[in-house]
């Protein structure tokens, strides 16, 4: 029996490079794509990249892009793969806001050219489409938590295009028979996440104000809850929807909720840093106990232009029909992205 092959957009980020060494170990071929620069952005998948000149290779990278209508034609006329998951996308939120147009050709119009592609190669009965949507997508939502039914509210031009590639799956999914899921994403984090990314930062500040490398960590809304889990976990979900008899929609999150304060003060303890909270809102200051220096502050640098406040999934639907659990918890997250922190800074 040949193997199965999957072409993975987005390849060299978090949620791609966890996703590349689930679909190896379960012995598919992989594609992945990368756009080309002058430096190399690959170190999440070097662990697992092989020479061109290796025969017999399972895991091939090619250059393309997801804005580009040509790109993704051809690499997918050429890979005819029975599995895409797109998870190419400007995915910084508040980035969204300074580059709301890059945001919407690539997050919206991205995932247009992949069911384009996919229909007009005449590939529906073969290749099978992920679609990588996201909880910002809920954005002011008085309903919690949000599930499948929940009504769309977003806060932001990265969940206005979410939204756009969202239903321009399931369009072509309904008028072209074609085999597409939306995995409606929670927080995701890991020790592979974006530096700038919140959960990150968190990390990374604090590990460093432990080892006096960093003396000060600044943050926007402390406020703020969020549905966290690991993004080893979430990849499995995105692989089990592209497993079923049916196509359908599915939220994928944890169910508990955390805010951005109580995150910080699991990371600090687990550090063995004692924070004294004093202030309310953008007021808010994080005193160490024992120098009694401030270590956090409020910054309204990072406050988005509307800011999402409340998200919560239910995974219901993902629990019942997919089987899906995380195996992570919260703390094991954290645990996980603290240890590797600590290695690297070290």
């Amino acid at each position: 029996m040949s193997k199965k092959i999957a072409l993975i957009f987005g390849v060299t980020g978090q949620d791609g490079s966890y996703l590349a060494e689930f679909l190896l170990k379960k012995n598919y071929i992989v594609h992945g794509i990368k756009r080309r620069s002058s430096s190399f952005n690959t170190e999440r998948i070097d662990h697992i990249y092989q020479d061109p000149h290796i025969k017999n290779r399972n895991f091939i990278l090619h250059f393309g892009d997801i804005t580009d209508s040509l790109s993704v034609s051809s690499l997918i006329k050429k890979i005819k793969p029975h599995e895409i998951y797109n998870l190419a996308a400007q995915s910084h939120v508040a980035v969204s806001f300074e580059t709301p147009e890059n945001t919407a050709n690539a997050d919206a119009l991205g995932a247009l050219r992949i069911l384009e592609a996919i229909k007009s190669n005449n590939l529906q009965k073969q290749t099978k489409f992920y679609q990588a949507g996201t909880s910002e997508m809920f954005g002011k939502t008085k309903k919690k938590p949000q599930n499948e039914n929940t009504i769309f509210y977003p806060q932001s031009p990265y969940g206005v295009a979410k939204i756009y590639a969202h239903w321009i799956t399931v369009v072509y999914r309904e008028a072209f028979n074609i085999f597409a899921c939306n995995g409606i994403l929670f927080n995701h984090e890991s020790p592979r996440r974006g530096e700038t990314f919140v959960t990150k930062k968190i990390v990374n500040g604090l590990c460093k104000i432990k080892l006096k490398k960093q003396k000060k960590l600044y943050l926007g809304n402390l406020d703020s809850k969020r549905d966290w889990g690991h993004a080893f976990d979430y990849v499995g979900a995105m692989w089990k929807m592209l497993q079923q008899k049916r196509p359908e929609d599915y939220v994928v999150a944890t169910g508990k909720q955390y805010s951005i304060k109580q995150f910080v003060n699991i990371v600090s303890k687990k550090l063995g840093l004692q924070i004294l909270w004093k202030g309310k809102g953008k007021n808010q200051k994080g005193i160490n106990k024992i120098s009694k220096e401030i270590i956090i502050e409020v910054s309204n640098k990072y406050y988005r232009p509307l800011d999402v406040t409340n998200l919560l999934g239910d995974a219901k639907k993902a629990r019942r029909k997919l089987k899906w659990y995380p195996k992570y918890s919260l703390r094991d997250l954290i645990d996980d992205m603290i240890k590797s922190e600590l290695k690297k800074l070290k």
